[in-house]
């Protein structure tokens, strides 16, 4: 006897709901860990395909755990060694340099955090800042040729910490999260492959506490179909952010990031043009 989908259907809410989700997710997956900035994305796209997005945008903040859930299962086998060892040296050094690069955007987005979302959320800011992003990019690509640090491990702590106040910048929406912090690393002459895998350890405490903040923030005004939509979301993202960081890794071996450069500012160009 054949399946009655109809009535199968009640069970399985991920049919519920049009394919704009998982795209939404994909598009996530696909631009968290590159310099182009995931929350502009999500916020333009939200707008192109008519979705009518959750409440203050916590849609597109929340959905970004499937990117941290990405990098988990690429480097579970780092993870796991620092957490079991982590009183080996080189590990502790590790987990001391990611706390202090996440500590400013824990300061600064407690203080900030309204300020942002009341007033930095718009057409305009996204757009000036991919192309103000698309030039610094560029620039750095172009001018600074000189790594020092090509290990993870020779990170020093003033390195780390200047990481973390860079990372702060992205809480401009338009100006990148991955791009903020890679860009900072390599000024200070760290390797950009070291920078990128930095980037994303980092993205683990940054991403995963902003998500759940915001959920907390928000919790009251949630429904139950609002965090039925952030799952379906999550999990496109988780899928796309394990190709896409797999993609990076290789990308950047005999890459520079100018062409994302480039990408941010004509992306900001046409956000600009139909925003005016």
């Amino acid at each position: 006897m054949p399946i009655d989908l109809e009535k199968i259907k009640p069970y399985f809410f991920i049919f519920r709901y049009n394919e704009f989700i998982i795209i939404l997710g994909f598009i996530e997956g696909l631009t968290e860990f590159i310099p182009v900035s995931s929350t502009a994305h999500l916020i333009i796209f939200s707008q192109i395909l008519n979705f009518d997005s959750i409440k203050n945008n916590v849609f597109e903040i929340a959905i970004q755990i499937g990117g941290i859930s990405a990098i988990t299962v690429i480097y579970f086998k780092k993870l796991n060694s620092t957490l079991l060892k982590f009183y080996d040296k080189n590990n502790q050094k590790f987990i001391d340099n990611l706390a202090l690069a996440f500590i400013p955007a824990v300061v600064i987005g407690l203080l900030a955090h309204e300020f942002i979302k009341k007033y930095l959320f718009s057409n305009l800011v996204i757009a000036f800042s991919l192309i103000t992003g698309g030039v610094v990019i560029i620039l750095i690509e172009k001018f600074h040729k000189k790594f020092v640090v090509k290990n993870i491990e020779d990170i020093q702590k003033p390195t780390a910490l200047a990481i973390g106040f860079f990372q702060c910048l992205a809480m401009i929406p338009g100006v990148s999260r991955s791009g903020a912090t890679i860009m900072g690393a390599m000024l200070f002459g760290v390797e950009r492959k070291v920078a990128t895998e930095f980037s994303f350890f980092l993205a683990i405490p940054t991403i995963g506490s902003a998500c759940l903040f915001d959920i907390y923030k928000n919790f009251a005004i949630l429904s139950f179909d609002d965090f039925e939509l952030i799952l379906v979301g999550v999990i496109s993202s988780f899928i796309s952010s394990l190709i896409v960081i797999k993609w990076l890794l290789r990308f950047i071996a005999t890459h520079s990031f100018a062409s994302f450069g480039y990408y941010r500012i004509i992306i900001g160009l046409l956000i600009l043009f139909f925003s005016l």
